[in-house]
C-alpha cells in the first residue's frame, strides 16, 4: 500500500530535503512508524509519546485534505493511494 506524505519545510531535514515521501500502513500511527524506519527522528516531531502517542499539539495532519482531528486522529484508517499532508500549526498575528 503506497501513501504519499507531503513534508513541510521544517521537517525536510529528516527526509534529505524531499518535499514528499512514500510510506505504508493501515493507520496514521502505522504510517508514521513506517516513516521512522527510513527517516530517523521524524516520528518524535509528529507524535507526542508523553501524550499517549497522540499527534503533537502544534502539528496538523490532513488525509486527502481532511483534518484527521475530525476523523479518528492517529488511528485514522488509510487506503492505497491516499495523500497525507503534515503542516506545522501557525500562530501569531497582530494583537
Amino acid at each position: 500500500m503506497a501513501i504519499e506524505v507531503r513534508i513541510p519545510t521544517i521537517l525536510r531535514t529528516y527526509t534529505d530535503g524531499a518535499k514528499a515521501v512514500e510510506g505504508s500502513g493501515e493507520t496514521l500511527a502505522e504510517l508514521f512508524a513506517d516513516l521512522e524506519t527510513r527517516h530517523t527522528g521524524i516520528h518524535e516531531r509528529i507524535v507526542d509519546q508523553a501524550a499517549g502517542g497522540e499527534l503533537r499539539r502544534f502539528v496538523n495532519v490532513y488525509l486527502n485534505d481532511e483534518d484527521v482531528r475530525f476523523l479518528d486522529g492517529i488511528s485514522t484508517k488509510l487506503a492505497d493511494g491516499d495523500n497525507v499532508t503534515i503542516l506545522p500549526a501557525v500562530a501569531g498575528g497582530m494583537a
